[in-house]
């Protein structure tokens, strides 16, 4: 590694290389990968007759290949006499006919429209350095000189980004053509393989400039040409392309089971993200089979954003659960179409084994693991766009028990669902009016959208659950003597909004949506119908609030907080920042009747920030319960009025099961009659934490 250069600028010297092949002597130096990775490109654009300027020819042996292959018109140019004087020594008797001169490359003595082709391997590379790029520019310009119309220059390079960029931007300035080949890598390539993929850039002349760019991408020397726009579109082709190679050359020479690396695979024709791939090593120390070192996992379409497949946490378990060396978690993207499970492994197959991990002996078969073998069932039924939250869709899937699901989806956030339901077809719907007949399954076979509607008595998201199972936390349940006021933050698709309605006695509920669309869609595929016990306030709920604390008068059994937090950057998914300040809090408590809860749907990934919330909240109220979703990072707060002189009347398990058996006894079925709740508030409110 001593023979490489300390810094960039030396690539440009013509001193240090001069030092470079002395000390290298008669090894060849093949750094850009030699004829047999090259020739296949190489005769695609170079025909035996043309007649070629090798730039910066070098010690190679690629013109001396070349030459003993039929390509009899070679002019190799470089600027080190040692190697000029090496090279013609080294072929003077087999080769009589290749030459070697010592000449710049940015001032050459050949006439004009000399050459069909010019011929660079890491000479545009080494020069790009150099005075911001000038002498680069100043050889560009000289090949462009000696090439005559239809000639090439064909730049085998690594592709840093300023030199592609310089390079492609002053030919297309020229109105030549601009093609690039990213070369494929050789298979079984170990450890002490370079880790970036070797590009080749073909610059072709016309006669008449061409009016707009023609710019075009292929993978290996024969794939068909990726057209497109710009310039900082081949760009980050190219940098995706070194990302990729950067990340296999990580993955086949060591294991990490601390963090797992994604990418995504898309659709060579459009571009469109297709699979998403996962990489995650057992832990050291694991007990694993030795005959278990690689298998994928596909993960049916519509779970996604399940915990297991989603999270870091829950990856990490799936792999242990699958007990290989490493495990590839594979998801689907929406607006893709797959055929079935067999298509899908023989689409990934000759990819994925690009990760597979070191040592994995040669032919081994990889197994595809799945649920149940299915690729899951995914429909979209809308798609639209909202001013404040950009573009959605809603969708209909089949979770993995069978049953059919109504999901809103932020395209900002695709990993989180912002609302679901559970649906009920015609006949699921009319049998359950029948006594002791059970909800119908979901068949495997695709069902019409028109035929299915919302099953308003079941929460599809456990943390919504124990929101409801709270207000066991009211002095008294909430009955026909005792009406309980509720202000909830968040409509979503109003899954929770109108399971109070429906199923808590007495109960008036005030829902807060920031987003018009938000209703827009609760109301169109989420079945949501407000009347006199259900109203809904469009707006900030930061300025509602604050509003009826101003106003005064008006008072709450409960406020809840269910709403998202559209900046990523923060840590804390919901609420936002500002929903958990000191004053606001303040608000929130004055809203409160003297009985009253303050329900908290937290979900926050950062350690410091959760701990500056729940210490703000602890200082405003005497009494707060904590309950932490399994499986998930969601976890609700309970926050009572109640003094804490006597918190074993709020969390003593005896008395709470009593208020919690006492609400469950008092929910009823809906207005219809035709759906009864599916919840247990005793089972919701086990495991409380007093913080």
């Amino acid at each position: 590694m001593s023979l490489l250069p300390r810094t960039a600028e030396e690539f440009s010297s013509a001193d240090y290389w001069e030092r470079f092949f002395k000390k290298r002597g008669d090894k060849s130096f093949e750094w850009y990968g030699d004829y047999n990775k090259l020739c296949g490109v190489l005769h695609k654009y170079i025909k035996i007759q043309h007649k070629v300027l090798v730039v910066g020819c070098g010690n190679s042996e690629l013109s001396e290949q070349l030459y003993d292959v039929g390509y009899k018109q070679l002019t190799n140019i470089d600027i080190s006499e040692t190697v000029v004087t090496h090279m013609n020594q080294r072929n003077s008797e087999r080769r009589p006919d290749l030459t070697f001169q010592k000449v710049d490359a940015t001032e050459t003595p050949y006439d004009d429209a000399s050459f069909q082709a010019a011929l660079d391997k890491g000479t545009l590379d080494a020069m790009a350095s150099e005075e911001e790029g000038a002498l680069a520019r100043k050889m560009l310009t000289e090949v462009g000189r000696v090439l005559s119309v239809g000639g090439r220059y064909i730049c085998i390079t690594l592709a840093q980004e300023s030199v592609i960029k310089l390079a492609v931007e002053h030919f297309v300035q020229l109105g030549w053509a601009v093609r690039l080949h990213c070369l494929l890598e050789e298979s079984g390539i170990g450890e002490n393989s370079f880790a970036l993929p070797v590009f080749v850039l073909v610059c072709t002349k016309f006669r008449q400039p061409m009016p707009s760019p023609i710019l075009e991408m292929c993978i290996g020397d024969d794939g068909t040409p990726i057209r497109l726009t710009q310039v900082s579109e081949l760009l980050s082709t190219v940098r995706e392309h070194q990302a990729y190679s950067v990340l296999k050359k990580r993955l086949r020479t060591g294991t990490d089971a601390s963090s797992n690396v994604s990418l995504t695979l898309c659709h060579t024709k459009t571009g469109l993200p297709r699979y998403t791939l996962t990489v995650q090593d057992c832990a050291p120390g694991a007990k694993v089979p030795k005959s278990n070192h690689f298998a994928i996992f596909i993960v049916p379409q519509g779970s996604e954003t399940a915990w297991l497949y989603s999270s870091s946490e829950g990856q990490k378990q799936l792999a242990a659960s699958a007990n290989f060396r490493r495990l590839v978690v594979v998801t689907m993207h929406r607006n893709q179409e797959y055929t079935d499970m067999q298509a899908v492994q023989s689409e990934l197959s000759p990819m994925v084994m690009d990760l597979a991990p070191p040592a994995m002996p040669p032919n081994q078969q990889v197994p595809f693991l799945s649920v149940g073998g299915n690729l899951g069932w995914r429909e979209e039924v809308s798609r639209g766009v909202s001013k404040l939250s950009g573009e959605y869709l809603v969708e209909n899937v089949r979770g993995e028990d069978g049953e059919l699901y109504r999901r809103l989806i932020f395209l900002s956030n695709t990993a989180i669902v912002q609302s679901e339901s559970r649906l009920v077809s015609s006949v699921t719907a009319s049998n359950s009016k029948k006594k002791n007949k059970k909800n119908v399954k979901a068949t495997a076979a695709p069902i019409s959208s028109s035929s299915l509607s919302v099953e308003s008595g079941f929460l599809c998201l456990s943390y919504q659950e124990i929101m409801v199972a709270g207000l066991a936390m009211l002095e008294t349940s909430p009955d026909k003597n005792n009406p309980v006021s509720v202000l909830l933050v968040g409509l979503g698709g109003g899954a929770l909004a109108q399971f109070l309605r429906d199923f808590v006695p007495n109960v008036t509920v005030e829902a807060v949506e920031l987003d018009p669309t938000v209703l827009e869609v609760a109301t169109e595929w989420f079945g949501f119908r407000p009347d006199d016990r259900l109203t809904v306030t469009i707006g900030d709920g930061l300025e509602r609030i604050s509003a009826l604390e101003k106003e005064g008068g008006r008072l709450f059994d409960v406020i809840m907080f269910d709403v998202d937090n559209k900046d990523s950057t923060v840590g804390m998914s919901g609420p936002p920042p500002a929903f958990v300040e000191t004053a606001f809090l303040q608000k929130v408590y004055n809203l409160l009747t003297s009985r009253g809860i303050f329900i908290l749907n937290l979900v926050c990934r950062n350690v410091a920030l959760r701990e500056g919330v729940l210490e703000r909240v602890n200082a405003l109220f005497p009494t707060i319960l904590l309950k932490k979703i399994d499986e998930d990072v969601n976890e609700v707060l309970l926050c009572s009025r109640k003094e804490k002189k006597s918190p074993e009347a709020i969390c003593n398990p005896p008395s709470l099961n009593q208020a919690a058996r006492s609400l469950q006894n008092k929910l009823r079925f809906d207005g219809s009659g035709t759906s009864s709740p599916h919840i247990d508030i005793v089972e919701s409110l086990k495991d409380l934490k007093l913080l």
